[in-house]
């Protein structure tokens, strides 16, 4: 006893330190006169992670419930202040503390599988907030995670940091507020989001005020401050009635367009573009996006003589053995590339539209690709569908003279390389980005035409419904904003027929049959929102045929809500108690994610590879 009360209180003198800070008021300001702005701001962030992980130790030794929970609140503020700090330094740490309450199971090969029970924040608040807490586990996870956060303290070096490094972590950071921090995505059972949104901003305002001096526009600098304010303000209120649109639009969708007057200001020049594009002023637009980041090859801009290559290529039925099917046969535009059949032909899975499919890292339901051009090798492959090999495709592009012809232009090369022709296949597929929807015009303010109900859809789908928490606008898929490095998969319980009185679940084993990991049976990928009320039927195998029908199986609590018992569903198994008229809101949203005619007649690639 003697010694945890020591314990205790060194713990508590180390937190009186850090909270006075190491000097007094007038050695503080000499000491941070002398450093720079950098130095600066790596003793910021530590002192964040030194509070963040002396938290988690107090609440190791603390017997007092209530007391606990204070504690975890209090580091869990800090590790957000320093998040966006540690999330572009260290990303994978970031994620490691930040990881969903899910088996964790990495899978290179064959040969390296490795499943990981989690740990961090969002661990220990499920754990917490609890009617019957398991403190043994708790204290487990808290020292774990501790522990990575004293790892962090102690190894992390700021040398390389330039300016543009600070404000990449500016952007990253009101961005991920907007896109996964309101939607409740990493505090499930607090859903604390809005105030982690204030203290994200307020780590934001920190970092700016060390970088004043950087400013030569000071009423620049007076207007960003300003602005975060705001924001801060704006972040009040209750998480199920937070009106995530007007804050969205009001908020971050401006906050882009002054971080682009800090470049300016500050006269920098980035060496690179990582997912969002450096000079993007909207979140919801074709030009928010470097395509490049998500491909396998470096490029500016797409080559709109590519492009059109591609779409020949697309419709073309020669590539397959019998002559009787092209790409296009099963990702028909006028449905904007589905084909509205359950199950596309000779496969057991619906055809997935291949609008905005160039802004993933994985490709198929279950992931098996990491590209456009490694998918398209799958499809000549597959006896179900093109039945033969990528040489026959090299041999019918060869036999075309205006194929070898264009192939010759645009490749510089005498002989048609069947690597090319994926590549021209796979730039078609990237200019089917169009951002035209209705929504995303109201976004941008280029018309006032969204109804009550389509806001109070995104609304809902971003907060109480919990869809948001899974298929991550502006994408409105799976793949994890903002490093854009993992589209995430789901075990949801999807029946194999529309019935909630006996249902039993699909026998496709979905990422299970990739590498027969046990613990990834019926796990799919997450697949976009976009243009879902054109895109029927649902789900992997097509059971639903409505999108009511969709939202009354997430409503339920997903295949658990129907009585199929599944150990690994990611889905929250709770029913979300969602009104007749929310659910009806929902799918107008949903509708109103649906692009113009460009896309839906094949013109949106030339469209994007003419801007």
């Amino acid at each position: 006893m003697r010694d945890i009360l020591i314990q205790k209180a060194c713990v508590f003198i180390s937190l009186l330190v850090f909270s006075s800070c190491f000097f007094s008021c007038d050695e503080q300001t000499e000491h941070k006169t002398a450093l720079s702005p950098v130095d600066q701001l790596a003793e910021q962030y530590l002192g964040h992670l030194n509070k963040s992980y002396l938290y988690l130790d107090s609440m190791v030794l603390e017997t007092d419930r209530h007391q606990v929970e204070s504690y975890f609140m209090q580091s869990r503020k800090h590790f957000k202040m320093a998040e966006p700090i540690l999330a572009f330094m260290d990303s994978e740490n970031y994620k490691f503390l930040n990881q969903p309450n899910i088996t964790k199971i990495e899978e290179e090969d064959f040969t390296d599988i490795k499943i990981k029970s989690p740990k961090g924040f969002q661990v220990l608040e499920e754990t917490i907030f609890v009617n019957d807490p398991d403190w043994n586990s708790i204290i487990k996870t808290a020292k774990t995670t501790s522990g990575r956060l004293k790892l962090l303290y102690k190894n992390t070096s700021f040398d390389f940091v330039q300016p543009y490094h600070v404000l990449w972590m500016v952007r990253d950071g009101f961005v991920r507020v907007a896109l996964t921090g309101i939607s409740g995505f990493d505090s499930p059972v607090l859903q604390n989001s809005l105030a982690e949104g204030r203290y994200v901003y307020a780590g934001l305002k920190e970092i700016l005020s060390l970088f004043k001096e950087q400013f030569h526009d000071m009423a620049l600098y007076e207007r960003t401050i300003q602005e975060l304010d705001q924001s801060i303000r704006a972040l009040e209120g209750d998480f199920n009635t937070f009106d995530r649109y007007g804050f969205i639009k009001g908020h971050t969708q401006p906050m882009l367009g002054i971080w682009n007057e800090i470049v300016v200001d500050w006269g920098l020049k980035f060496p690179f573009d990582e997912a969002i594009r450096n000079d993007a002023t909207s979140l919801f637009s074709d030009q928010t996006f470097n395509i490049s980041y998500f491909s396998s090859e470096n490029f500016e801009a797409l080559d709109d003589e590519k492009v059109a290559l591609g779409k020949q290529l697309f419709n073309e039925k020669a590539f397959s053995l019998n002559g009787d099917m092209s790409c296009a046969t099963c990702h028909l535009p006028e449905r904007k590339f589905t084909d509205g059949r359950k199950t596309s032909l000779g496969t057991s899975r619906n055809s997935p539209t291949l609008l905005y499919a160039a802004l993933q890292k994985g490709f198929f339901y279950d992931n098996r690709s990491g590209s456009l051009e490694g998918q398209i090798v799958d499809v000549t492959t597959n006896v179900n569908e093109f039945h033969t090999d990528l040489d026959h495709l090299q041999a019918v592009a060869a036999r075309n003279p205006s194929y070898v012809e264009a192939f010759r232009a645009l490749y510089d090369r005498e002989e048609v390389l069947e690597g090319d022709i994926r590549n021209a296949i796979a730039t078609y597929i990237r200019s089917l980005v169009p951002f035209d929807s209705k929504f995303d015009r109201n976004m941008n303010g280029l018309e006032q035409t969204l109804t009550a109900d389509e806001r109070e859809g995104f609304n809902l789908f971003m907060g109480k419904a919990k869809c948001a928490t899974c298929h991550f606008p502006p994408l409105f898929n799976g793949t994890v904003p903002v490093a854009y490095t993992e589209s995430e998969m789901e075990l949801i319980g999807v029946p194999d027929a529309n019935d909630t009185i006996n249902a039993t679940i699909d026998d496709d084993l979905g990422r299970y049959d990739v590498y027969h990991t046990e613990e990834r049976k019926h796990f799919f990928k997450t697949p976009t929102v976009r243009n879902a009320a054109q895109t029927a039927p649902y789900m992997h195998n097509g059971v639903y045929g409505t999108l009511e029908e969709v939202v009354d199986f997430y409503d339920r609590g997903g295949g658990a809500g129907i009585g199929i018992a599944l150990e690994n569903q990611t889905l929250p198994t709770d029913k979300l108690e969602l009104t007749e008229a929310e659910k009806g809101a929902l799918v107008a949203f949903i509708e109103a994610l649906s692009d113009g005619e460009a896309s839906s007649q094949d013109d949106a690639g030339k469209q994007m590879a003419e801007r």
